[in-house]
């Protein structure tokens, strides 16, 4: 079920011990570890899911980061059709947790951190977005990949606000957040 939550101001401490957890197990093979998603902007409402980022240099061989996150409990999704990041999810049992893997310096990576950074400066950006999800979490609450699919105009729009914001201000990824 799609649930949008009210900010939760526990979210950062969970991507932290998460994040800690992540960061023991990979060592130098996360080259960053981020809280990324909805619940890494501060006072966003979102699905209650801790998403991380993790970067590392190359995708494949999958056994350098698989081997330590599914040693975590970590369960790895290979199926995941989306090429360009490694997915897991949170051990049986544990609160909602989704691990992306991707190579650092990517689109991919880089597409994530630049939206997380322009919705915690721009508030309006942040609203809209909110809205749109509360109202696709009613139209399709029991079909995630409808409410992915339906959000994905409205994320590229902001991508592209975000991109003009960069190009301004000069944007660059912070340090890792862990």
């Amino acid at each position: 079920m799609i649930r949008i939550a009210d900010y939760d101001p526990v979210w950062p401490a969970r991507f932290v011990e998460i994040g800690a957890a992540l960061r023991t197990a990979l060592g130098d093979v996360a080259l960053r570890v981020d809280h990324i998603g909805s619940t890494s902007v501060p006072g966003l409402a979102a699905k209650p899911i801790i998403d991380v980022q993790v970067s590392v240099e190359r995708l494949e061989p999958v056994a350098p980061f698989r081997d330590p996150l599914v040693g975590l409990g970590l369960v790895y999704r290979a199926e995941n059709p989306e090429r360009t990041k490694r997915y897991f999810r949170e051990a049986p049992g544990q609160p909602r947790t989704h691990i992306h893997v991707r190579r650092a310096g990517s689109f991919s990576e880089q597409f994530a951190l630049l939206f997380r950074d322009f919705l915690r400066v721009d508030l309006r950006a942040a609203g809209d977005y909110v809205a749109l999800k509360r109202t696709l979490a009613q139209r399709y609450p029991h079909d995630g990949q409808a409410y992915t699919d339906a959000k994905a105009p409205f994320c590229w729009e902001i991508i592209q606000r975000a991109d003009t914001w960069a190009q301004r201000t000069g944007w660059e990824p912070g340090p890792s957040d862990i």
